[in-house]
């Protein structure tokens, strides 16, 4: 019995331990490498969060590590599984759409021929969930008084793009089709996406404007989208590439792992430096993709022109399918553009991603497309996921929503 105690107590202090190692490496390793600007509004919010976050990402290498599982796979399974929670406001089902599963919320309140909205998550393509989106998608159904259809899409690495955005196409048709069983007028359905979901919605929208057998879809709404892997150097990855939770290495690499379903070895510094895109791609698509489209006012914070590397051959191999228009939708021809219906974009000027949003807003106007714009000059990457969390939402957290339910409730 002593012994058995004693076994315990040694187990428990070596957890512990292991456990305090983790935090201050990772600690350390968020601290060093983490550049926040000055004047940045919520900068101990934002070293806390990515305290937290660089704490969850060591925890899950070191289990990799061992064998247990990848790094990804552990990352979501500390959020995927919760209870769903009942709401007054709310009635909400947990359906399946042509074999991908859904969790509709609709108003309690009696009413017919709502506006339909489908959310699609963010996390790369790598992780994310239902359950992790869920406040935003209840703040969308009680503020714009509308039906909103989250989709589970499945994840890489285990499911490589294309899957996850297929199966968002897939739950978006079976919706357009059936939008009247769930309440929904068909001709008032928007798709929006945030982060990697705002690429799912902009593929999505370019995949559906050729379809005549299905409704149109009314909007797409694209909160700090991903929408190009080919310039990791325009200003705002130069600008924001050290600024939490997405930092510009991090990006490309999760990038990488969605697009090849590889998780280890990734070539980030030949992408980070270009030598992925061949010269005649680049020529075709500087036109589109070039800081010369992004306003000066967003270059203030030292950008600098950068040359890209040699071509290589061999990455170019490997990453190849990320200038097909489902990974990288700002590469549309122009005949799929003008097409597209009226557009919400939104973008946080301590974010990467930007100026994708700034070069396909311009995209948009060019070819005739309305498109509502809005800046978070305070914003960073990811505020909508912290909206109703308390202390550890961001002012710019609920500028955010409100934009957006602003131009849901006007469709």
């Amino acid at each position: 019995m002593a012994f058995g105690g004693t076994l315990w107590v040694l187990i428990l202090y070596t957890t512990v331990l292991i456990h305090s190692l983790l935090f201050a490496w990772g600690a350390y390793y968020r601290l060093t490498r983490t550049q926040l600007p000055r004047g940045m509004n919520g900068r101990a919010l934002v070293l806390l969060s990515d305290l937290i976050v660089g704490y969850i990402i060591i925890l899950a290498i070191f289990v990799e590590k061992l064998g247990i599982g990848h790094r990804y796979s552990i990352m979501r399974s500390l959020r995927r599984f919760s209870l769903l929670m009942e709401d007054s406001d709310l009635i909400i089902k947990d359906l399946v759409f042509d074999g991908v599963p859904v969790r509709v919320f609709w108003p309690r309140t009696l009413a017919g021929n709502r506006k339909g909205i489908i959310f699609l998550h963010p996390g790369a393509g790598l992780f994310g969930s239902i359950q992790v989106s869920e406040r935003p998608c209840r703040s969308f159904a009680k503020l714009s008084d509308s039906v909103v259809v989250s989709v589970d899409f499945r994840l890489a690495p285990e499911h490589p793009y294309p899957v996850p955005v297929l199966d968002s196409l897939t739950a978006v048709i079976h919706f357009l089709k059936n939008a009247k069983e769930y309440g929904v007028d068909p001709s008032r359905i928007a798709i929006v996406g945030e982060s990697s979901g705002g690429t799912f919605a902009t593929a999505i929208c370019q995949e559906l404007v050729t379809r005549e057998d299905l409704p149109r879809v009314r909007a797409q709404v694209l909160i700090y989208p991903f929408l190009q892997g080919m310039d990791f150097n325009l200003p705002s990855y130069q600008q924001n590439h050290s600024i939490p939770p997405l930092f510009r290495k991090r990006a490309a690499k999760f990038g990488f792992a969605y697009l090849t379903g590889k998780t280890i070895n990734v070539p980030v510094d030949g992408i980070l430096k270009g030598a992925h895109v061949p010269p005649v791609l680049r020529e075709k698509y500087q036109k589109w993709i070039s800081a010369d489209n992004i306003p000066e006012e967003f270059k203030a914070r030292g950008y600098v022109p950068v040359a890209p590397a040699p071509f290589s051959e061999d990455l170019y191999e490997q990453v190849k399918r990320g200038a097909e228009t489902m990974f990288s939708p700002l590469l549309a021809e122009d005949d799929i553009i003008r097409q597209l219906p009226e557009t919400f974009i939104l973008t946080c000027e301590y974010d990467v991603l930007r100026d994708d949003g700034l070069l396909y807003k311009k995209r948009l106007e060019d070819n005739g497309v309305p498109v509502t714009y809005h800046h978070l000059p305070d914003g960073l990457h990811g505020i909508l996921g912290l909206v109703g969390l308390g202390p550890l939402e961001f002012p710019s957290s609920k500028k955010c929503m409100q934009h957006v339910v602003e131009f849901l409730k006007g469709l």
